[in-house]
């Protein structure tokens, strides 16, 4: 019954906790700043290809260079659109990876701090990047890049935290032993 991962869409509902009730808040897409580059390099590709007729005898040359350049946009393309950043109701958790699939994920509970980078672009465009301090040394999920509305999706965090009620355990067991 289990779905096969696919090379084309990230399906982040496959990695769900469906029977303990977790539930997806929100599924962050990178902001479409970094598909520039990857749009641009493709671009580029593509006009050598094109243009490869006015050179004569080395036409075929810049079509191969045309063609690499094109497949290389187009891949980190793909890349960038297959990373998903998703905050459900029990954890945090990044799901990458075109060949292979990398998971990382942090529970609620293991939160300790997010700080929010905005540079200045970041704060023209709206986006962001975060770092996320857990209690555990070693973490698989530690910055999340080119988050699109970042103070947003740092309040929704923030807000299902405090309705899972994981702050007021974790004071309330700081204050039992600092007694």
């Amino acid at each position: 019954m289990g779905s096969r991962p696919s090379l084309f869409a990230p399906d982040v509902e496959r990695y769900l906790l469906v029977d303990e009730g977790e539930q997806i808040v929100d599924e962050v897409v990178k902001h479409p700043v970094c598909m520039l580059f990857p749009t641009l390099i493709a671009v580029v590709g593509i006009a050598m290809m094109v243009t490869s007729f006015l050179l004569g005898s080395w036409w075929y040359l810049m079509v191969v260079v045309g063609l690499v350049l094109s497949f290389i946009g187009l891949w980190n393309f793909h890349v960038q659109s297959m990373d998903r950043f998703v905050i459900t109701n029990m954890r945090v958790f990044r799901v990458h990876g075109i060949v292979e699939r990398h998971i990382a994920t942090m529970p609620l509970s293991r939160i300790l701090d997010i700080a929010v980078l905005q540079p200045f672009w970041g704060m023209m465009l709206n986006y962001g990047h975060f770092t996320f301090e857990s209690a555990a040394e070693s973490q698989g999920l530690r910055e999340i890049t080119y988050v699109a509305d970042p103070n947003r999706r740092d309040l929704t965090i923030q807000k299902v935290i405090q309705r899972a009620g994981v702050r007021a355990v974790a004071e309330a067991q700081d204050l039992d032993d600092g007694s």
